[in-house]
């Protein structure tokens, strides 16, 4: 399928959180409970018709575990958004949205577009972090942000479009140079007038977990 831009993003959080999870939900529609646990990355990808243009997803999950963190912070680079999960039933896993938060803004361009994601919304009567409490995080660091279900798929496409909608307005003020292709954005073939907007997904695998 033909695209205006190419975007790169990773997911980024502690094991568990359901960054496969989430990956898998968005690109091939699924919910897959068990995983093994990622080690370095998978990978998908899915087009999506954003504000009239198509936008191809690139996406990177990464592992959570610190003993991989070297391996992950690789995937950062030439990234132009994120998504950067907690898991809202595990107080720890927001705890450590800071340190993440750090991590990633040492190794990828301040311009690029990150949303928090309190994933796990289904499980509202096992809640550790209110709502308000991700809303102020993400308004004091200037982050976008959304409750989601990897399981239910709850704002999962969503959470995608609204980053992606975020980079396409940096594109359009020319914050980001699109012919500098380290900003994670690739300039495509756009789809011929009039065609309708469609969408494909798939995702490969490197061994996969919920998080």
């Amino acid at each position: 399928m033909s695209y205006d831009y190419m975007c790169k993003f990773i997911i980024i959080g502690d094991t568990g959180v359901g960054k496969t999870c989430l990956l898998l939900q968005f690109t091939n529609k699924r919910f897959q409970p068990v995983h093994d646990l990622t080690i370095g990355s998978e990978f998908g990808y899915r087009t999506v018709t954003v504000d009239a243009h198509p936008i191809k997803f690139q996406i990177w999950d990464t592992a959570g575990q610190e003993t991989f963190r070297s391996i992950t912070r690789s995937y950062y680079r030439g990234a132009a958004g994120v998504l950067l999960v907690y898991d809202i039933t595990r107080r720890g896993t927001f705890n450590h949205v800071a340190s993440w938060l750090e991590d990633v803004q040492q190794h990828v361009s301040r311009n690029m577009s990150i949303i928090l994601i309190g994933n796990k919304c289904d499980l509202d009567d096992k809640r550790a972090i209110s709502k308000e409490e991700g809303q102020q995080f993400a308004q004091e660091h200037g982050l976008l942000f959304l409750e989601v279900s990897a399981k239910t798929a709850e704002n999962v496409e969503e959470a995608f479009i609204k980053t992606a909608a975020n980079i396409l307005q940096k594109i359009q003020n020319c914050v980001f140079d699109v012919s500098n292709e380290s900003m994670g954005i690739k300039v495509g073939y756009s789809r011929p007038r009039g065609e309708a907007g469609g969408r494909d997904g798939n995702i490969s695998h490197g061994g996969g977990c919920c998080g």
